[in-house]
């Protein structure tokens, strides 16, 4: 809709890159205030919560740049601009799991009531990175002709994105953006009265799992080679996305059980 937010003479900043920041803020704010809460040692999440995140975020990019190497071969810019894309979401998750749980045993840090902090900020921060995703006119939706289809007519980020211009899609990145908001919220309830470490990441893997699986098939944005099957339709179809999906829901159930029965034990 709107991939510039400010331009200024030579300093432009990117819609994208603006909701990307207060997603990270949000999320690290939320870590302090319960850290605080529960007495853990606040410097040392926040410290650890950095790292991660710019793992993360390197990872995103890493798996986006194996999807689509020889473009970012010929056009490497791109790769470091946040008003293209920030990456691929899974494989920054997965990078920064491996990534924390290294981190947290070499610190000391207490892995899955850490884990069960961290979750809640996670959705919250990829909401608003979600938001940053439809004003940038990424990770846009399939044709449609639903009243609330959505019309991009920006040029810049048709360039950007090759988004198709001034035909009706689904707002797609609005659809994860509040399933990620409401997995924020049920999270947090989750949290609050969890019965032993660990349950609420197990519940953030098991609800994004199903979040993504379900966006995408209002997803427009895929090439050929993203579908494992391609049918008729998008819901006769299975992407990669939501084959990862799919293991990451049987990951998601597999760890609820064993930190579940290592708690009765």
């Amino acid at each position: 809709m709107f991939p510039i937010l400010i331009k200024i003479g030579p300093l432009t900043v990117h819609t994208y890159g603006f909701f990307m920041a207060i997603g990270v803020a949000a999320a690290l704010w939320f870590i302090y205030v319960q850290a605080k809460k529960l007495g853990y040692d606040t410097n040392r999440l926040i410290d650890a919560a950095f790292w991660i995140i710019l793992v993360s975020l390197l990872g995103a990019k890493l798996i986006l740049l194996f999807g689509r190497f020889s473009y970012y071969l010929e056009n490497p810019a791109e790769l470091l601009s946040l008003a293209r894309s920030g990456g691929v979401f899974q494989g920054g998750l997965t990078f920064g799991v491996i990534f924390a749980i290294i981190y947290f045993r070499k610190k000391k840090i207490p892995l899955w009531p850490t884990a069960d902090l961290v979750a809640p900020a996670i959705a919250l921060g990829h909401g608003f990175g979600r938001l940053g995703c439809f004003s940038a006119s990424c990770c846009y939706g399939r044709e449609c002709s639903l009243p609330w289809a959505v019309v991009f007519k920006s040029e810049y980020a048709h360039q950007l994105t090759g988004i198709p211009l001034n035909i009706p899609l689904h707002p797609v990145q609005l659809y994860e953006s509040a399933l990620n908001f409401l997995n924020f919220f049920v999270l947090f309830m989750i949290f609050k009265k969890k019965k032993f470490s660990g349950q609420v990441f197990s519940f953030y893997v098991m609800n994004y799992s199903v979040i993504r699986f379900f966006t995408e098939y209002f997803r427009g944005d895929h090439a050929e080679n993203t579908y494992l099957i391609k049918g008729e339709s998008a819901w006769s179809s299975l992407s990669l996305p939501q084959f990862y999906c799919l293991l990451g829901l049987a990951a998601g159930l597999i760890l609820y059980q064993i930190l579940k029965r290592r708690q009765s034990d």
